[in-house]
């Protein structure tokens, strides 16, 4: 069914252990490439790398610890000699709380997941895409980034630091041969709607044209022609999978 466009590539993937960091790495394992999945859920992970063809190696590992997630880079330099294609989908939404009655301790825990946790980890792999002047990054954002979701203010913020450093990183890189997007997708079918209540999901629903949520293999298909080599000329780029909620 696919291509082996990634084979030879080495591609780490952040929130690896369930949900769209699943389905992408099952298929660049099914187009040829080795998969390293990080997460800090150790038993999830041992699980999910079980599930891809080929397996998967893994790195329990919390992307809000600056020193493990370069060691974790190390490892798995050392381990297949590169790293090409990094995507950072480890994510939470945090609580359904107006900004005023917004938990202090949990704006912080959003904020270091989702906006720290992706400098850190870009931080931690990028020397060792220009040691081969090559690689291709994808930030996980949202379409909270772009328009801000109510309820949902610390998640809407990160998204949309994610949006900024992706353009930050894309142009400080533009030169190299290394690309660095992201995607902003609307709401889709995954477990991190575990962690929302029902109205907050239907509110999301009814702001998507198109009706219905997205599919995590949907996500994939784009995520996985932006971490290709096909993906040459965009960086520092947006790309929107919202089912037409966003158009810029």
């Amino acid at each position: 069914m696919y291509s082996r466009r990634f084979e030879n590539r080495v591609a780490v993937i952040t929130g690896g252990a369930s949900g769209v960091g699943h389905e992408i790495g099952k298929r660049i394992a099914a187009e040829g490439g080795q998969v390293s999945l990080w997460d800090r859920d150790a038993d999830m992970l041992a699980k999910t790398a079980a599930l891809i063809d080929g397996g998967a190696h893994t790195v329990p590992v919390d992307v809000t610890d600056p020193g493990k997630l370069a060691s974790a880079a190390e490892t798995v330099a050392g381990r297949f000699g590169r790293i090409d294609v990094l995507v950072t989908s480890a994510g939470i939404t945090g609580p359904t709380a107006t900004l005023w009655d917004y938990p202090v301790e949990e704006w912080r825990r959003v904020i270091d997941i989702d906006l720290n946790g992706i400098f850190y980890t870009c931080r931690a792999v990028v020397p060792y895409m220009r040691k081969n002047d090559y690689g291709r990054i994808v930030n996980i954002s949202s379409v909270a980034g772009k328009e801000g979701n109510p309820n949902a203010s610390a998640y809407s913020t990160a998204k949309a630091g994610v949006i900024g450093l992706t353009k930050s990183l894309g142009k400080e890189l533009a030169a190299s041969g290394i690309r660095v997007n992201c995607v902003t997708p609307a709401t889709f079918k995954s477990p991190i709607l575990a962690q929302l209540p029902q109205s907050q999901i239907d509110y999301m629903k009814s702001k998507i044209p198109m009706g219905r949520l997205g599919e995590v293999a949907e996500v994939a298909a784009l995520v996985c022609w932006l971490a290709s080599e096909e993906c040459s000329f965009s960086t520092a780029a947006t790309f929107d999978i919202s089912g037409g909620r966003t158009t810029y």
